[in-house]
């Protein structure tokens, strides 16, 4: 691993980097945060996708394109004269040190304290208590979030907008007391669908099965399972077994079309078996 002096020697050799790249090359230099906007979003994508898979070679060359492009908006900040590379990492260690009383702040009144005591802060204890002191934290900052769910994006994907919404609301003690009783919602809900897909009512029917996904990712949270990552490791497992289900197809001669269920079906067990 990297020495600390290599480290900063090489952030600065990508500073310097960047620099040659706007003032000598025509693609860098005519790129604006809008134009970089849906190369970042890709970018972001791909590194979520590198590490799904847990791939460290990937990861490795991922994390170094989502850096180029937080370096390349410091850039084009710097050039309006409005932040450089800098302000945005003092502003994220000044957050980060505001944010982790317990390591920067009063140890030991934040260590010892009883719940509430310290400025409305629990004492910490496990990892649980700095995610509880961190939303509180997060309100009492200057251009913090003024309300509980006010720090969710608007943009976040559904699925994970719905799971960081409960998660804000557990931090503040919006739960459920005993984690098991989330199947009855769960129950409920389906039934409530169910009644509605048997009467045909496509509005109601949709906003039934948005209830329905939303307390099934409720349960998902409480057993401490991502749902996100869960339905993308189904997603990697169907296309795979698919995959397998085409390409016997193909070697038999035969198109999917033309295949009955029943023989789709036989091959989708095939690839079931050869993962087992």
């Amino acid at each position: 691993m990297s020495t600390r002096e290599e480290k900063l020697k090489a952030f600065g050799r990508l500073l310097d980097v960047m620099d040659d790249l706007r003032e000598k090359c025509p693609w860098d230099a005519k790129q604006t945060n809008e134009s970089l906007r849906p190369n970042t979003i890709e970018e972001c994508f791909e590194l979520c996708d590198a590490l799904i898979r847990d791939d460290s070679r990937e990861i490795c060359k991922e994390l170094g394109d989502v850096l180029l492009h937080v370096v390349f908006y410091a850039r084009i900040g710097s050039e309006k004269g409005d932040f450089d590379i800098a302000d945005v990492c003092n502003k994220l260690c000044d957050k980060l040190i505001f944010r982790h009383p317990h390591v920067y702040g009063d140890q030991t009144a934040l260590q010892h304290a009883d719940a509430g005591d310290t400025d409305g802060l629990v004492a910490v204890r496990s990892a649980a208590d700095v995610s509880l002191n961190w939303e509180k934290i997060k309100q009492k900052e200057k251009d913090g979030n003024k309300t509980v769910l006010g720090g969710v994006p608007d943009a976040l994907p559904s699925l994970i907008k719905a799971y960081r919404i409960q998660d804000k609301a557990r931090n503040v003690g919006f739960d459920w007391e005993n984690r098991q009783d989330v199947w009855d919602k769960v129950h409920e809900e389906v039934d409530e669908l169910k009644a509605e897909l048997e009467k045909g009512d496509k509005e109601r029917s949709t906003r039934e099965f948005g209830d329905f996904l939303f307390s099934l990712i409720n349960a998902s949270r409480l057993y401490h399972i991502n749902p996100d990552n869960a339905l993308e490791h189904t997603n990697r497992k169907f296309i795979r077994r698919f995959g397998y289900v085409e390409a016997r197809a193909r070697e038999m001669g035969r198109e999917l079309k033309d295949m009955t269920l029943a023989e789709m079906d036989r091959l989708w067990d095939e690839a079931k078996q050869g993962e087992s």
